[in-house]
């Protein structure tokens, strides 16, 4: 076990940790916000009371994924200091602007609105009240924003050169609007909203499962399926285009994504590689299944056939990236996630147009609403996979074509590093268990639907309140029957 006397081997393991579990709670915040969003929305122009309480029932998850969030998320930005001090000098004047922005902009404006959404309900104005649940929302997918166009950037240098070491920056804006940035927020902004819906629907699913206020929860459901409509097939679309991006930018990537050793000459179409066994140290693959000429179709070379595709084998090893495995199934998880995604939200639109999600006809869908439960995850493993290819397909790069990540990480004593990786190991599976504790816990308690609600009063009627005699509601049950 070579590795645990690797400094750089272990930080990398150890902000590879940090960023899997961190990942998690962000995902659904920035996806759930918009849907608050939408009922909130819903209620205050329909005034419809199921709106209101599926406001309420949904913010509870928002906040428990909230608090996790922050709590690993500071710990991941404080390791560029700690374990990637050359990086952080040599990029620092522009990545350590837009971290901060990322902190001042977007943490700070959903922090500051986020105790008058959760409790300002019968205490500020309606409309004050949307506008928090509204900058919450905004806040949480600036996040987004920011992250995307720093990590944007570290894949695709631009508006500036390296001059003794460090990146100096001669055009801000064509630094944060990069090459890759804009699909590459896109992409993100569409994976965590889809996500929070598959999430949303997977939990209204198993309440019609146990038959559990299926009107209610029949509503969420068909409130997701809408937006499901037009998230799931543009996730496609767009990923579609962060591909080529990949051809034209970072073709060691694609290489990688596609297991493909061998270039494949201009004027002729790659295959696809469907499924394979890559072996790194014969520098083939042992098995696959190929769909001749597919690749090529895909990136879109059918009437430019005078570029190759390049195999890894075009590259020194030490210029290209490792793990050629892991890139290459987390590539094809995450593909196989979206279409199922599209897939199964096509059939219950199917299902939706028939008059099958009715209340009294939804209980009766049981393997759909079961499909729905098995989706629920799905998307966590998507995202996840979409970023061990963003980020192990940038290997051996960590600013590409410019800072090796060999010359990025700090010259700490592996023991230190290694103390520090099993700490965050340790606290994060605690904190994961409790995440999931207290998950569920509101999910087996379910939505309060006896909750009062804003701006509706009950008039009592009026009676002898003579000595002796009971209020209407303090009688006795025996007498009240």
């Amino acid at each position: 076990m070579e590795f645990l006397s690797d400094s750089v081997v272990l930080s990398r393991m150890q902000f590879a940790l940090t960023a899997i579990f961190h990942i998690l709670w962000p995902v659904l915040t920035t996806g759930m916000g918009i849907y608050l969003v939408i009922v909130e929305g819903l209620w205050l122009k329909t005034r419809n009371p199921d709106y209101y309480l599926h406001a309420r029932f949904w913010s509870k998850f928002y906040v428990l994924n909230f608090g996790i969030g922050v709590a690993t998320g500071i710990p991941m930005e404080f390791q560029f200091g700690t374990n990637w001090a050359p990086f952080s000098e040599a990029v620092g004047n522009f990545f350590g602007s837009v971290i901060g922005f990322e902190a001042s902009w977007a943490f700070m404006l959903e922090a500051a609105f986020l105790g008058i959404m959760l409790f300002g309900w019968e205490r500020v104005n309606p409309a004050v009240h949307y506008l928090s649940t509204i900058l919450v929302a905004v806040g949480a997918n600036l996040s987004t924003l920011w992250i995307l166009t720093a990590n944007s950037w570290m894949q695709t240098p631009a508006g500036g050169e390296m001059v003794n070491g460090k990146f100096v920056v001669n055009d801000y804006f064509q630094a944060m609007f990069n090459p890759f940035m804009a699909n590459s927020v896109l992409h993100m902004f569409f994976a965590t909203l889809e996500t929070s819906l598959f999430v949303i629907g997977g939990i209204s699913a198993w309440y019609i499962l146990q038959k559990r206020h299926p009107e209610f929860f029949a509503k969420s459901l068909k409130i997701v399926l809408a937006a499901a409509i037009a998230v799931a097939p543009l996730q496609i679309y767009i990923g579609h285009l962060s591909g080529e991006q990949v051809y034209h930018y970072q073709p060691t990537k694609l290489a990688a994504m596609e297991a493909q050793w061998e270039s494949t000459p201009a004027g002729q179409p790659a295959d696809w590689s469907l499924l394979a066994i890559p072996n790194e140290k014969a520098q083939k693959n042992d098995w696959e299944i190929t769909i001749p000429n597919a690749l090529g179709y895909i990136l879109e070379f059918k009437q430019n056939l005078s570029e190759p595709v390049r195999g890894l084998k075009e590259w020194k090893p030490e210029d290209r990236p490792h793990l050629v495995g892991l890139i290459y199934y987390a590539f094809r998880v995450m593909i196989a996630i979206g279409f199922f995604f599209a897939g199964l939200m096509l059939l219950t639109t199917v299902q939706w147009l028939r008059g099958k999600l009715v209340a009294k006809n939804i209980t009766q869908q049981r393997w759909l609403m079961l499909a729905w439960v098995f989706a629920a995850p799905l998307g966590y493993i998507a995202v996840e996979s979409g970023w061990i290819v963003r980020c192990v397909g940038r290997q051996p790069w960590t600013l590409y074509g410019q800072i090796r990540t060999v010359d990025s990480a700090s010259r700490l004593p592996a023991s230190n590093v290694l103390t520090s990786l099993t700490a965050f190991a340790v606290v994060y599976s605690l904190l994961f268990i409790a995440a999931m504790y207290f998950g569920s816990r509101i999910i087996r308690r379910g939505p309060n639907l006896n909750l009062p609600i804003p701006g509706t009063e009950i008039t009592k009627p009026a009676v002898d309140t003579t000595p002796g005699e009971f209020m209407p509601d303090e009688r006795p049950v025996e007498a009240q029957q």
